[in-house]
């Protein structure tokens, strides 16, 4: 259970950076604390696709992942941060990613933010 809710909090911590980072990813709210519970529900949302839509992505994308050495990683992402946004509006919170390009760079900064954060987080194995 430790190791969820460290993995959410990196997870939020690294959507944060991203929405301060790209003014196309934005989110939204009344006050400070319905931002933040915002953020902590889009990174369990966001972890959940990760969880059970990424892996079938990556198998069924498997030859692009070969022939691009890993890039097509860069899409998968993409495309999961895109998702993550479509069910954010669907479930009516205020988190928005503009575009395929602004979703490209914002994975990429969310890969790397969350990597930092898993390092310097304790882990609960």
């Amino acid at each position: 259970m430790e190791n969820f809710v460290v993995k959410t909090i990196a997870n939020a911590g690294a959507l944060a950076v991203a929405v301060w980072l790209l003014d196309k990813i934005t989110l939204t709210g009344d006050s400070t604390v319905k931002e933040v519970g915002t953020l902590i529900i889009v990174a369990l949302l966001f972890g959940l696709v990760n969880f059970l839509v990424k892996p079938l992505v990556k198998l069924l994308s498997l030859p692009l992942l070969i022939l691009t050495l890993g890039l097509f990683t860069l899409v998968v992402n993409a495309l999961m941060l895109l998702l993550t946004s479509w069910l954010a509006d669907t479930l009516d919170l205020s988190f928005h990613v503009e575009g395929f390009w602004t979703a490209v760079v914002g994975g990429l900064i969310i890969s790397v933010v969350s990597w930092a954060l898993h390092v310097v987080l304790p882990d609960g194995d």
